[in-house]
């Protein structure tokens, strides 16, 4: 039977993202706004002289190739592949050919990457796969002619678990014959073709700069078999990458990342005189500029970047955006927050809204249409309410992701519904700790069906195992169970609705590697623990995390790394893990699914088996576009306005 109700859950900082794409007239230097403000609309190409531009946008809730002519204000959404849910890096050659990355045929093993590149006519239906099955290609490029077309390749290597630096490889094929692909050299990403022969593209040097490099083809590349020796076209002490070669000159387009500055830039670099001119810092130096192209005869250069707070489009976020779901009967929802848990009835979702602010905790309804806050001024995660209680609601009370000894405690937060109205926006509540400050790190609440034990992670005995505590009394009174025992890791469980099994996380099979979980069930009475083998996972490279039960308890939905890494990580704001997507596999271990492709980090899901309603609707695409009309123009009570405060990668940050 097919899994069906409503799945909610997290983006990190994709809700925050307000982009739009941008040009830069290089004659004027005056900045024009290319896209509607609709959703976030980022790495686009220009198709000619007249700014028609192809694009990817979320607005129909995937990644989806979109087209904006001068002069249309409506874009046009392109012919793709209908099963793919996430497209990248569209390219039109000669107004009538299109390239993209597609994310929509499954690997035939797990940790490697589902993206490849497809071409198609424009308006007609017939997709070819240029990318060898077994393969991974991201980032394409096509010469000035077309003949040629370059990929940042990872080849059929199974994937190592990086994503800092990919550590692709540049492959050049023709399109009529994609199978007799050229090594051009290791290690680049993000190609980029100065006429036919000359291609430029980034890489981590040795010296740990994102740098420019250079390959010149020979006029027999193709049949000569070797390699070429890069050369260092951009210096060190900057970072440099995502580059656009401007056509028929010796000038290149990068996004910068200079000491001493917090922005990403797009500037201009001069190969020959190896000057650099700035660009977007002149126009908006408090905002990160991503993934320059140029159009084809170098008249303007283009980017994406957060959309502004004052300009038009849309400048709040909703509280839940739809998204498309690969299973017809399952609705899903991402959150302005994470650690969501549905009320009893499905009417009221609990979350944490942003750690960095020590936000508390707060109710939404599940329709999106108005938000409370229950407290505020703590950190506070990961929360689990009362199947038995429609107004009890479990969490973590203090500070996230730090060691078994640091103080973090178990709380029940009691509030009254009847407060629940839509003339306020706070709700007075009652917190009762329910362990002890001296016992170290408790998280991760779950709640019995029954409403009267709470099963959770605690640090206490050293390691992080399982208990099970009175709900009401806590340890202080009603007594607490450890429910395992060893020295390893067992965290995120989660009660089965029949109360028979408790799901988690854990990396009792291999102690030694903290960064490799797999899932496991075992009876409330401590009994007849046992791991869900996934059918064809490697035992020491899994990490499937946030598990939680379908109402028949026939399927487990988690987070994991299955599906490797779907596009250059290099080319987004911070993601944790860019490889973090949602799956659901039966109890047996069997019928795995993949529910989300994306490059972001998806997580901490909640799941509730009635198909809930937002905003209009929300699983096919004609409804989203009804929702997401509907959510504009709702009365988004306690909303947040789009600020485009998001952070660089993290381990780019770090070399400075």
């Amino acid at each position: 039977m097919e899994p069906t109700g409503t799945i909610v859950f997290t983006s990190v900082g994709r809700p925050y993202y307000g982009f739009d794409i941008f040009c830069v007239s290089l004659a004027d230097s005056v900045e024009h706004r290319l896209t509607d403000g609709v959703s976030i609309n980022f790495n686009g190409q220009f198709v000619d002289e007249d700014k028609t531009l192809v694009y990817i946008s979320e607005r129909s809730g995937s990644p989806r190739i979109f087209l904006n002519r001068s002069g249309n204000a409506d874009p046009e959404q392109l012919h793709s592949p209908q099963e793919s849910l996430f497209h990248d890096r569209p390219v039109i050659k000669n107004k009538e050919r299109l390239y993209f990355i597609s994310a929509h045929q499954q690997p035939d093993k797990p940790f490697n990457s589902w993206s490849a590149l497809y071409s198609t006519q424009l308006h007609h239906t017939t997709t070819v796969r240029l990318t060898p099955y077994g393969s991974v290609d991201y980032s394409p490029a096509i010469s000035q002619s077309g003949k040629l077309i370059a990929v940042a390749s990872y080849g059929d290597r199974p994937w190592g678990g990086e994503f800092h630096d990919l550590q692709t490889d540049i492959v050049v094929f023709q399109e009529s014959d994609p199978t007799n692909r050229v090594l051009v050299c290791h290690h680049g990403g993000w190609p980029t073709w100065s006429g036919d022969s000359t291609l430029y593209f980034h890489r981590q040097a040795d010296d740990g700069w994102w740098s420019i490099f250079r390959a010149d083809l020979p006029h027999n590349f193709a049949s000569s078999g070797a390699s070429l020796a890069p050369i260092r076209v951009t210096p060190p002490g900057l970072h440099c990458f995502t580059p656009a070669a401007m056509h028929n000159s010796k000038r290149i387009v990068v996004a910068t990342r200079r000491k001493g500055k917090n922005y990403r830039h797009i500037e201009i670099f001069d190969v020959e005189s190896q000057e650099f001119y700035p660009v977007t810092e002149l126009l908006n130096p408090n905002s990160h500029h991503y993934n320059p192209f140029v159009s084809p005869e170098s008249t303007f250069l283009g980017y994406h970047r957060f959309r502004g707070e004052a300009g038009p489009g849309e400048l709040t976020i909703p509280h839940l955006e739809p998204v498309i779901s690969p299973i017809q009967g399952l609705r899903m929802l991402r959150l302005n927050g994470s650690f969501p848990t549905f009320s009893p009835s499905g009417d009221l979702i609990a979350f944490n809204h942003d750690f960095d602010l020590n936000s508390g905790l707060k109710i939404i309804k599940s329709d999106g249409s108005k938000r409370w806050t229950l407290f505020e001024n703590r950190t506070t995660f990961h929360n689990s309410w009362s199947p038995a209680d429609n107004n009890v609601i479990f969490t973590s009370i203090g500070p996230i992701f730090q060691s078994a000894s640091a103080t973090v405690q178990i709380a029940r937060v009691t509030f009254d519904p009847a407060n629940l109205s839509d003339d306020r926006d706070k709700i007075p509540v009652d917190i009762k700790i329910l362990t002890k400050e001296e016992t170290g790190n408790n998280a991760f609440p779950s709640c019995s069906p029954d409403g009267k034990s709470v099963v959770f992670r605690s640090g206490r005995s050293g390691h992080k195992n399982l208990y099970i505590v009175d709900a009401v009394s806590g340890e202080f009174e009603g007594g607490i169970r450890q429910l395992t025992e060893g020295p390893w890791i067992d965290t995120m469980p989660s009660w089965s609705p029949d109360g028979k099994l408790i799901a988690f996380s854990s990396n009792r099979h291999n102690p030694d590697n903290v960064a490799a979980f797999g899932i496991y069930v075992i009876k409330p009475d401590g009994t007849d623990a046992r791991r869900i083998k996934v059918a064809g996972i490697e035992e020491e490279r899994e990490r499937l995390n946030h598990v939680c039960f379908s109402e028949d308890r026939e399927w487990l939905l988690f987070t994991s790394n299955l599906g490797a890494v779907t596009t250059e990580p290099v080319g987004l704001p911070n993601q944790f893990q860019p490889y973090g997507d949602m799956y659901l596999v039966r109890l047996d271990g069997s019928g795995l699914q993949r529910l989300t492709w994306n490059g972001y980090e998806n997580g901490t899901p909640a799941w509730h088996p009635r198909v809930l309603s937002i905003g209009g609707g929300g699983r096919d695409e004609e409804e989203l576009k009804i929702s997401r009309l509907s959510l504009k123009g709702g009365n988004w009570n306690g909303e947040d306005k789009l600020r485009g405060q998001f952070d660089e990668p993290l381990w780019i940050q770090c070399d400075f």
